[in-house]
């Protein structure tokens, strides 16, 4: 973009409306071999449009975001996208650097607005004149961003003062004659005073105000009128005739006491108004720019996380490499203090980790060998080796990343009513402007001529489309980015929406509820002081089982550092239990029901004993040593320490819970219980758990699922909310809305706070968008004329309509500082 407060100005870039090409969509023409956009091929009617009622591309209609290659796109015009910084081609605002864009990917620009406008360049929007924004940000080792981000702002600020010191002078010369001080200069009145406000304000409106002008031709080049068509022809209704009335001043009206005169009683100029009205806009685009340079704060601070050397071991030396270089399967160390690189498996040594960057849980976390380490986190106390896992795009924080990024550039379903409306924006305003000219020059007080054009120039000044198309996607975008800071990850803005809705939450029990790690509870002997022998036998079996509860005997057993004698003859009993011979003695483990039917006698008060814990949600397992038995031992799966609490914010939230498990009815009952859940369902299969969802349904109920395994998957995908757990499957993962990267339960009322704060903020947004526009265009059009004697100045209508974008953004990033 090139400006007259450049040092070396630099021919602009055309921006061009065009879409990525994706697979068997037929919308997204490729861009050429030398950078340019190529214009868009025809599409099919999608079924969603943009702010300004022009058709999205189908792919984002559908709930697909704009690309992660972009680096620059438009807030406003989802769509839009470059390589370059600039403004958006549609609406006119500058473009915005994407929060998750690498230098390794192709930078898309894209317009917030209208994400079918994309490119490989900065530049602006065709359709609403935004500045065309990335669709990431590069990695922190990836280049100066903070400096390349802050290059829009500079340029604005640069046009400012170079506006201000030439437009103070404009309006001294004009409004000078009002102050006592002034009044009988010489030099504030004759046709010399006039020329000056000439000249200066020429300058001001066509060297740095004149980006306003270029927008506006694009815009109507285009055919997709936007904000800055409106102040172009009001800022050059304002000059064009003020510049009239200066050369030809017989030919204009004389106004005694109205405008600005070059000598008494000569026709009023109005080039303080062209010229401060201009400096306005650039004062609101600069305070627009760095307002929304904060919105992805979140996603560059997750960037900011990643480590960026790594120690890798080999060959019994360790060398520091950079991180593209580490790859799976290297040998790493990470020291106390350090940020351990990438994912992977500890191997050798321990200690505690700081993961609240990812999970947002502040308790550290103790690692031992065979446990999972993330990469990001913050290694504490000791020193460890691990294996590296998943590297570069793959790690956990990679992946949210660029879930966050995609999600900040999908369009929730509210923004429809705004898109509807923009669509007739630009054209009703026009409209109002003409019929405001019209009917002052009818039936309006002389000087009718001069406070017509100030009253059609104040209604095109005033207007803003721009804060209707920013009112959503600001506040998603924070919000989005808040959610990563607290753990919860949004798949796409729709999630978002429907999750404030929600009235009945339904969860699985196994590794939702609870660990999803049985651990033992309790081991009863038959003899006293019998207790660490019947552990060994059972673990002494369980070595050769796949039981779900084998894990916990031997965990039981390791812990106690038992000795586990070797099996022979070992069998297992599908539904009944398992045996084997121990020193030559048969062991038997297994329900009490196969131990009777065996000739093993159960003994009525061990029995009445395992009932009891078998009603406090205990699994028990019982051991018989040849024909007597020996004991039994209660397994459970504990609940998770946040789930007790999780449950009484979600009722006080005012939500119905029901918990549908495939466990059986008497444990899934005792949990229930436990927890205060109101409606239980036990021994479901995945179909039935698809069942429960839908009737609940059909029934008027919006539901949101919590599970975290593969039976879960299809009810996940059929409720109006999936809400997978982070340390569940990929199944699982890809079937939700929203994801809780630590699978605490109390992320699932995180997440349905955060949706509540998100979408009251959305309606603030598009009441204020409204209300102002509603309100403001009649005033300045001079419905109060009539009862006060006032009409708006235009120069006041330029300070309202710089400030309103400002305010719809200001009020989206309160969101950062909102309690969830």
């Amino acid at each position: 973009m090139s400006d007259c407060c450049h040092s070396s100005p630099q021919p602009e870039r055309e921006v061009k409306p065009v879409v990525k090409k994706e697979p068997q969509s037929g919308c997204h023409p490729p861009h050429d071999s030398g950078g340019e956009p190529v214009p868009a091929q025809a599409a099919p009617p999608p079924e969603a449009s943009c702010c300004h009622g022009h058709p999205s591309s189908p792919a984002f209609a559908s709930g697909k975001p704009p690309s992660a290659g972009a680096k620059y796109f438009c807030p406003m015009c989802p769509g839009v996208e470059s390589e370059k910084p600039g403004d958006c081609p549609k609406c006119g605002m500058a473009l915005e650097r994407n929060p998750a864009w690498r230098a390794e990917a192709r930078t898309v620009y894209t317009c917030p607005m209208h994400p079918e406008i994309r490119q490989d360049h900065p530049g602006d929007c065709p359709k609403c004149g935004m500045a065309l924004e990335p669709l990431s940000l590069p990695a922190p080792d990836q280049g100066d961003r903070d400096g390349e981000a802050d290059a829009e702002a500079d340029s604005l600020r640069r046009r400012l003062w170079l506006g201000t010191a030439l437009g103070l002078p404009v309006f001294v010369l004009a409004m000078g004659g009002m102050l006592p001080g002034l009044r009988q200069a010489a030099w504030m009145h004759g046709r010399g005073a006039a020329w000056a406000q000439f000249v200066l304000a020429s300058v001001v409106v066509f060297g740095p105000g004149m980006f306003v002008f270029r927008r506006a031709w694009r815009s109507l080049r285009h055919r997709s009128l936007n904000m800055f068509t409106l102040i172009a022809l009001g800022v050059g209704a304002a000059w064009a005739f003020s510049t009239a009335a200066l050369l030809f001043p017989g030919w204009m009206p004389h106004a005694p006491g109205h405008g600005a005169q070059p000598h008494g009683g000569g026709p009023a100029l109005y080039f303080e108004s062209a010229a401060v009205i201009t400096v306005l806009v650039i004062l609101g685009q600069w305070l627009e720019a760095r307002a929304r340079s904060r919105t992805g704060q979140a996603v560059r601070a997750l960037l900011g996380l990643a480590a960026k050397t790594a120690r890798r071991v080999m060959d019994g030396h360790e060398e520091d490499v950079p991180l593209e270089a580490v790859g799976t399967g290297d040998t790493l160390r990470v020291r106390p203090g350090e940020k351990i690189p990438t994912d992977g498996i500890l191997t050798e040594g321990g200690s505690t980790v700081d993961e609240s960057m990812i999970t947002g849980e502040s308790l550290p976390v103790s690692k031992k060998a065979g446990d999972e380490v993330t990469g990001a986190t913050l290694n504490q106390t000791g020193t460890f080796l691990m294996k590296a896992g998943r590297t570069g795009a793959d790690t956990l924080l990679a992946r949210i990343v660029a879930m966050v990024s995609e999600a900040q550039r999908s369009r929730a379903p509210i923004q429809r009513l705004a898109d509807h409306v923009s669509g007739w924006f630009v054209p009703v305003v026009v409209l109002a402007a003409v019929a405001a000219f019209i009917v002052w020059m009818s039936v309006g007080p002389e000087p009718r001529l001069p406070m017509a054009i100030s009253a059609a120039v104040a209604v095109l000044i005033i207007a803003c489309p721009c804060a209707l198309g920013l009112a959503t996607p600001m506040s998603i975008m924070v919000g989005v980015g808040k959610g990563a800071q607290l753990g919860v990850l949004v798949r796409d803005a729709a999630a978002l929406e429907r999750a404030e809705k929600v009235t009945h939450l339904i969860t699985d029990k196994t590794g939702t509820l609870t660990e999803g790690r049985p651990v033992v509870r309790r081991i009863k002997a038959a003899q006293p002081g019998g207790e660490d022998t019947v552990l060994a036998l059972a673990a002494a079996l369980e070595k050769l089982s796949e039981h779900p509860l084998a894990h916990a005997v031997l965990t039981a057993a390791r812990e106690r550092k038992l000795k586990l004698p070797a099996v022979q003859d070992f069998q297992s009993v599908t539904g009944a239990g398992i045996t084997g011979t121990l020193e030559g003695r048969r062991i038997r483990v297994g329900k009490p029901s196969w131990l009777s039917g065996e000739g093993v006698a159960v003994p009525s008060d061990l029995l009445k004993e395992a009932e009891e814990l078998q009603a406090g949600a205990c699994t028990v397992i019982w051991v018989a040593d040849g024909d007597a038995v020996a004991g039994f031992i209660a397994a459970a799966d504990p609940l998770k320490p946040s789930a007790a609490k999780a449950v009484r914010d979600l009722h006080d939230m005012g939500l119905k819970l029901v918990m549908l498990t495939g466990d059986n009815p008497g444990t899934a009952q005792a949990i229930g219980r436990e927890l205060g859940i109101d409606d239980v369902r036990a021994g479901l299969s995945p179909a039935d758990k698809m069942d429960a969802v839908r009737a609940l349904g059909e029934k008027g109920a919006v539901t949101a699922m919590a599970g975290d395994g593969i039976n879960d998957a299809p009810a996940l995908a059929l409720a109006d909310v999936g809400i997978a757990m982070g340390t569940g499957t990929d199944a699982a993962i890809e079937s939700a809305g929203l994801t809780l990267v630590k699978g605490d339960p109390a992320g699932m009322v995180r997440a349905l706070r955060l949706s509540r704060a998100v979408m009251r903020n959305i309606r603030q947004n598009l009441f204020f968008a409204f209300i102002y526009n509603a309100v403001g265009v009649p005033v300045a059009a001079g419905v109060l004329y009539p009862f006060t004697g006032w009409l708006l100045n235009p120069m006041i209508a330029g300070a309202a309509m710089a400030l309103s974008s400002v305010s719809v953004i200001t009020n989206a990033l309160r969101l950062r500082a909102v309690k969830i």
